[in-house]
């Protein structure tokens, strides 16, 4: 038995439909006398070229133990599935224990998105009070101006009829 690591590429469009195709991959690898040891659903990311006019992919990784004459089978039949965009099998010494670092990667990016939209939120949370605040800063300087005008109305009144009371009186 070989091991093996296989990557494939799936069309972003059916990424609604991971769990399916990964119940049909592993039927197919069983059917091969192939193993499953470790599937990881790293999601959608950027290609770093367009395939097939796709700017986007859906990735999962497999590490499989197999019979390495079996495994141009696995390939010929998958080769022609339209939901795969790219695939790749490579042969593995040992298998990786823990998490591939694509799948760290896409955790993490993951959390820094979620941490983005937290920060994001209570920072238009905290602008908007500052907002408030300011308004309300405003209209009370405003209604002051305005107390202030209409005193200095009601002098400039009281200090017009006493000029005129002094031209009467002349």
């Amino acid at each position: 038995m070989k091991k093996y690591e296989a990557i494939i590429i799936l069309n972003p469009n059916l990424s609604s439909k991971v769990e399916d195709f990964t119940k049909k991959f592993e039927k197919l690898l069983a059917e091969n006398s192939f193993s499953v040891k470790k599937c990881e659903d790293i999601g959608r990311r950027q290609l770093s070229y367009s395939i097939n006019n796709h700017n986007k992919g859906h990735y999962l990784i497999f590490n499989i133990e197999g019979d390495p004459t079996k495994l141009i089978d696995v390939e010929n039949k998958i080769k022609y599935d339209e939901s795969i965009i790219r695939h790749l099998f490579m042969s593995v010494k040992e298998h990786s224990e823990g998490d591939s670092q694509l799948f760290l990667d896409s955790k993490n990016n993951k959390h820094e998105i979620e941490d983005d939209n937290e920060t994001t939120s209570k920072s238009k949370d905290s602008q908007i009070k500052q907002d408030d605040e300011e308004e309300s800063n405003k209209d009370s300087q405003k209604s002051e101006d305005n107390e202030s005008s209409n005193e200095d109305q009601k002098k400039d009144l009281s200090i017009d009829n006493i000029d005129d009371k002094e031209k009467d009186d002349e």
